[in-house]
């Protein structure tokens, strides 16, 4: 038996704004942080979980997520793990933190830390990677460990149980799949930041390009001329007639009328996507948006400011979006994006996680594993960014342009203590 006996967090903040990693049309210049927290029990097993901001305001998600540990406290791990659908209801009911909730925002982002550390403490205990815990349950088990509270309308427990059984008999082969590194092709946004200029976007690209990736994103949305001379150097790089597919990215800056009229004018770079091109919360936009960009043969993405389930429920069910986006600490940790994944299969929309900050890569390698493995049967890609990897000790590592399967125990974001250090905030130079 382990049982939880208390939580420490740690606010991290990398310098990130310095040479514009990061940088976009809405945000100028970030500092990749996370809220960091560490479970720890009475073995010597500790779970690591984190969200990942880009820095003033991680402090708060910190004392969120300190609060919202109280109620694992003194908990055992097998009571929490055996009905986890359950154990997810009990962590969302303070009536109290809901009031500031309920479900989105910062709550659900120190949520989504807790929820993970959990998720790591369980494999770390099974000596398991989580994607592998996963890929073992039944189709009964994995339904369990979800909320179905606001998306029985869209997919029920007994329609989830039934897709995953049809899944089943080939479901040996994806794991052997996973196991030979050949599961979650990688894209690319290293060469996509607004602030690098164009010799060194060539550059990455050029670089990225040589390593094996077919697909390759770029932000876009501060000048139209601007976009379309970055566009025409990453096509002169990246070829028309060669495979390989060019994504954008808005960051929310547009309103709908101006996001369908901006991206018709780039309509002659073929990207396969728009990510983000207006508010995250807006479904209806984001449905005009797609509507208005299928002629064009442009898609619509978006998910990683989506706030829960329900939000994405209303994308995918009424046909506001091409590609869902799951993050893997924007909304609720492993239980809500398993929801997500099941609402995407129904639908048949594709799961391309967001995965652009610290920590995020190593996270989402391990849901994309999931998804392919159990869930929809089929590859897709997951975002790589190659930053800060460094201060992790089971890093995600991309090789001939597919991640490589994790096998360490645990959900991959434990932090050197070094790290840490290093990086909290405020440090001595912040006081």
């Amino acid at each position: 038996m382990v049982t939880i006996t208390g939580a420490t967090t740690r606010d991290c903040r990398f310098p990130t704004s310095l040479d514009k990693t990061g940088s976009d049309a809405m945000n100028a210049a970030g500092d990749y942080s996370a809220a960091y927290v560490i479970l720890e029990t009475d073995t010597q097993h500790k779970g690591h979980g984190m969200t990942f901001t880009i820095g003033r305001g991680n402090e708060i998600v910190c004392q969120a997520i300190a609060v919202l540990s109280d109620r694992i406290k003194g908990k055992k791990l097998e009571d929490l793990v055996a009905d986890w659908g359950k154990t997810w209801r009990y962590l969302v009911s303070d009536s109290h933190l809901r009031w500031i909730g309920p479900e989105k925002g910062v709550i659900h982002l120190a949520l989504g830390s807790l929820v993970n550390a959990i998720w790591d403490l369980w494999a770390k205990v099974l000596g398991k990677p989580v994607w592998r815990i996963v890929a073992e349950m039944s189709p009964e088990e994995f339904v369990r460990c979800i909320d179905f509270r606001y998306i029985t309308d869209a997919i029920t427990p007994e329609e989830a149980i039934q897709m995953l059984k049809e899944q089943e008999p080939t479901k040996a082969q994806r794991i052997k799949d996973a196991e030979q590194n050949r599961a979650v092709p990688a894209y690319t946004t290293s060469a996509g930041w607004l602030g690098y200029g164009e010799d060194k976007m060539k550059g990455l690209l050029q670089e990225t390009l040589g390593k094996g990736y077919k697909h390759f994103k770029l932000k876009v949305g501060t000048s139209l001329e601007q976009d379309k001379k970055r566009l025409s150097i990453a096509r002169d790089v990246i070829g028309y007639d060669k495979g390989n597919i060019l994504m954008v990215d808005a960051n929310q800056v547009w309103s709908v009328p101006e996001a369908i009229d901006y991206m018709k004018q780039l309509a002659e770079f073929k990207p396969w996507f728009i990510e983000e091109p207006t508010s995250p919360d807006d479904v209806f936009g984001h449905k005009a948006i797609r509507d208005a960009l299928k002629p064009h043969g442009i898609g619509v993405a978006t998910g990683e400011m989506c706030q829960n389930r329900v939000i994405f429920k209303q994308l995918i069910v009424q046909g506001a979006i091409d590609v869902c986006q799951i993050d893997a600490c924007r909304i609720g940790g492993v239980n809500e994006v398993l929801a997500v994944l099941l609402i995407a299969k129904k639908y048949g929309v594709p799961i391309v996680p967001h995965s652009g900050g610290v920590g995020l890569p190593e996270y989402t390698q391990h849901l994309s594993t999931i998804d392919y493995v159990c869930v929809s049967g089929k590859l897709s890609v997951l975002e790589y960014v190659d930053h800060l990897h460094e201060h992790f000790f089971h890093p995600s590592v991309i090789k001939d342009g597919y991640y490589t399967t994790p096998t360490e125990p645990g959900y991959s974001v434990e932090m050197k203590p070094a790290s840490m250090d290093q990086y909290e905030f405020p440090g001595k130079e912040d006081l």
